[in-house]
Parts: structure tokens; C-alpha cells; sequence
């Protein structure tokens, strides 16, 4: 894996990140500000997804989003709005960001960075 697709690798994660804050927004959001962050954190999540899907595999790319973003939720629904902990949910998001790191590990980029 070249640097470059570093770069777009990082960009899947800061796009997890955004996708992360509307979704506890969708949940959370009762006033008109809180509703445009939530619709912003929709529009970078979904354009940084679209944008590194130019580069990289689109379905290891989804995959990656889509576990990072669940697996973020969960964490912060527990930690900051006070979820019950659970050992359950803590064993299903390592098993699910295995089958993520994993599934990352076997996808093989096409060389140059791009794909078609």
C-alpha cells in the first residue's frame, strides 16, 4: 500500500468520525443548531466517503466506514449519554472491527492508487 492511499485510508476514518456525530444527532438533536450540525456531519461524512471511494476499493471503503462509525456510536452512547455498559456490546464491536482490520488487510489496492 503506497503513502498516498495512507492519506485516503485516513480520510475513511475522519469521514467515521463525522458519521459518528449525525447519528447521535439524528437521536439526540432538539434545537435548530443541533439539527444543522447534524445535516453538516451528513454532507463531510458522505463526501469524504464519496471522495476516498475515487482511490480505494468502494466496498472495503463502506465496510470500514460503516464499522468505525458503529462501533463509535456505541462507545458514545456509553460513555457520554450514559448507556448501560455492556460485555456484550464490548465483544461484538472487537469481532466486528476485526472482520473490519481484516477485511482491510486481504482487499488488494489497485497499483497507481486508483481504481476502476
Amino acid at each position: 500500500m503506497s503513502s498516498s492511499n495512507n492519506k485516503y485510508w485516513f480520510i475513511v476514518v475522519i469521514a467515521a468520525c463525522f458519521e459518528v456525530i449525525w447519528v447521535i444527532g439524528l437521536k439526540h438533536a432538539d434545537s435548530v443548531w443541533e439539527w444543522i450540525v447534524t445535516g453538516v456531519a451528513i454532507v463531510v461524512s458522505f463526501g469524504l466517503l464519496i471522495y476516498s471511494s475515487r482511490i480505494l476499493p468502494t466496498s472495503t471503503v463502506y465496510a470500514v466506514f460503516v464499522g468505525l462509525g458503529t462501533a463509535g456510536s456505541v462507545i458514545a452512547e456509553m460513555t457520554v449519554f450514559g448507556v448501560p455498559f455492556n460485555w456484550g456490546k464490548i465483544a461484538f464491536i472487537a469481532l466486528l472491527l476485526t472482520g473490519v482490520i481484516g477485511l482491510k488487510l486481504v482487499t488488494h489496492e489497485p497499483e497507481g492508487g486508483t481504481s476502476s
